[in-house]
């Protein structure tokens, strides 16, 4: 497994360093999103799943996308299965996703944006799932201003998860003004990056 600057190293190698993303740059998000996993507890080789949660773009952000092509090369650098969370939380069809957080167990699915297949997930992938998906929407939300995007959503998927995400999830949400438009999956009016 790579070291934290060989993984930073390869955001500069491949031009995701300097791409904006809610305010800041996209590494700087990504370091965030790192960080606040590793406050939540997660391990060293988790935790790298945070710099790598948008590698390959999302449903949201479209500032930079590795093609899929590049999955092995991102295998190497952080490991099997943070590269499968990683490109998991890339490759999720949003709608899709916060319909099977509602169920309590599973099995789950997702529904594969690039490829518009389903695909099977293991439970303890799927719980890993909510907790990236939940940590790094928390880590941007304040700076974007969309307070209202998929609100509902990551309001049960907060639920979901318990603990310290619950916990994060109300602190960031203490301040939010009050909700302001109701279409769950309508992207935000502003451009979150």
């Amino acid at each position: 497994m790579a070291t934290f600057k060989e993984l930073t190293d390869f955001f500069q190698r491949v031009g995701a360093n300097d791409v904006k993303h809610t305010n800041k740059g996209y590494l700087a998000h990504a370091i965030g999103v790192y960080n606040d996993l590793k406050e939540w507890g997660w391990d060293q080789e988790l935790a790298n799943v945070g710099l790598f949660h948008s590698i390959y773009g999302t449903q949201l952000f479209q500032g930079f996308m590795l093609p899929l092509e590049r999955r092995a090369e991102v295998r190497v650098l952080i490991g099997e299965r943070a590269e499968f969370l990683s490109w998991l939380n890339c490759a999720i069809d949003r709608p899709y996703f916060d319909q099977q957080v509602l169920r309590p167990s599973g099995p789950y699915q997702i529904l594969d944006r690039f490829s518009g297949k389903l695909v099977d997930v293991s439970d303890n992938d799927f719980n890993a799932l909510c907790f990236l998906h939940l940590c790094d929407w928390l880590e941007q939300v304040a700076r974007a201003k969309s307070w209202d995007y998929r609100r509902t959503a990551y309001a049960k998927l907060a639920d979901r998860v318990g603990g310290i995400g619950k916990k994060r999830y109300a602190e960031v949400f203490a301040d939010a003004p009050a909700q302001t438009w109701f279409h769950e999956y309508e992207f935000p009016p502003a451009d979150p990056s």
